[in-house]
C-alpha cells in the first residue's frame, strides 16, 4: 500500500524538494502552497508545478493552492485526505511566511515579520491538529516539522528564532500525546538549502562574498523523511529535533548526487537531548 502524505508549504523550496522525493517513493502526495501559477512568486513555481514532478517521480501529486492563514480551507484539506484515503501517513509542516531580512534590530523592521508566528507556528499546530486523527486511524503515522539551527542560534532575528524554538517543542508534546497510537512527531533540521530563494539571493552578492559551500538539495531532507517513516526505530526517535545531515547518516541517506550534507552542528549548535519524559 503506497503512502499518504500532506506536505505545506510546497509551490518550491524545501517543502517541493520533500514533496518531490516523497513522491519518488512512489506516495500520493497533497501538495499546498498559495502560489497558483509561477508569477505569483518572484522565485517561481506553484502547486501544480510540483504535483506535476510528483507524477513524473512515479508518485501521484494532488495540488491544493490554500493559505495557511485560513483555518476553513486547512480543515477542508484534511477533510479531502479522509473523504480519498481515510486515513493519512505522514504529514509535513513547511509552510512558513519569511520574508526577506532587513537590517536593522527586530524594533525597526515591519511588524509583520511576526506573522511567521502564524504561518510557521500556529499553522503547524492547525494541520496537526487535523492531521493527528487520520494518522491515528492509520496505527502509524509521522508529523514532521522542518527546523533549522535558528532555534538555538541566532539567524534572522527574533521571530524566526521563536518560530524554530516552538516549532521543535510543539513536535516533542505532541509525540508525548501521540506516543500510545503509534505516531512518531519529530523536527528535522535542515542545512543551507540549494532553493530558488538561496540561488537568488546568492548571485545578488559581490563575487568575492558569495559563498562556496556545498548546501543541501531541497530534496534531501525528504529522502530523510521516506526513511525515516520506513523504519523499525520510527518511534524510538519520536519526540526529538534532529539534524537532518547526521539523521540521514544513520539511516544511510545520501543527497541526489551520492554526497553526504555536513551537520552544522559545531558551527552553530545543536539540538538539546530531548526530555527524561520522551525517552
Amino acid at each position: 500500500m503506497t503512502s499518504v502524505a500532506v506536505v505545506t508549504g510546497a509551490s518550491r523550496g524545501a517543502g517541493k524538494g520533500i514533496a518531490l522525493a516523497l513522491g519518488q517513493t512512489g506516495a500520493t502526495v497533497y501538495v499546498t502552497g498559495r502560489s497558483r501559477s509561477s508569477a505569483d512568486s518572484p522565485y517561481g513555481g506553484s502547486v501544480a508545478e510540483t504535483a506535476a514532478l510528483i507524477d513524473e517521480a512515479g508518485g501521484t501529486g494532488i495540488p491544493v493552492p490554500l493559505d495557511h492563514a485560513d483555518d476553513e480551507a486547512v480543515a477542508e484539506l484534511f477533510a479531502r485526505v479522509r473523504r480519498d484515503h481515510g486515513r493519512l501517513d505522514i504529514l509535513v509542516n513547511n509552510a512558513a511566511k519569511v520574508d526577506t531580512p532587513l537590517p536593522g534590530g527586530f524594533w525597526e523592521r515591519p511588524l509583520e515579520a511576526a506573522d511567521l508566528i502564524t504561518v510557521g507556528l500556529r499553522s503547524h499546530y492547525v494541520a496537526s491538529f487535523h492531521a493527528a486523527p487520520l494518522l491515528i486511524a492509520n496505527g502509524r503515522g509521522l508529523i514532521v516539522n522542518t527546523g533549522h539551527y535558528g532555534a538555538v542560534a541566532y539567524y534572522h532575528g527574533p521571530a524566526y528564532g521563536a518560530q524554530k524554538a516552538g516549532a521543535d517543542k510543539m513536535a516533542a508534546d505532541m509525540a508525548k500525546e501521540l506516543r500510545p497510537y503509534g505516531v512518531a512527531a519529530v523536527s528535522i533540521w535542515m542545512g543551507g538549502l540549494d532553493t530558488e530563494r538561496a540561488r537568488a539571493h546568492i548571485a545578488g552578492l559581490p563575487a568575492h562574498a558569495r559563498p562556496t559551500a556545498r548546501r543541501e538539495s531541497p530534496q534531501f531532507t525528504g529522502r530523510v523523511i521516506a526513511a525515516l517513516y520506513a523504519a523499525e526505530a520510527l518511534m524510538g526517535h519520536s519526540g526529538r529535533a534532529m539534524i537532518g545531515a547526521e539523521l540521514g547518516a544513520r539511516l544511510g541517506v545520501t543527497d541526489v548526487d551520492g554526497g553526504t550534507p555536513l551537520s552544522l552542528r559545531y558551527e552553530m549548535g545543536g539540538p538539546p537531548e530531548p526530555h527524561s519524559s520522551l525517552r
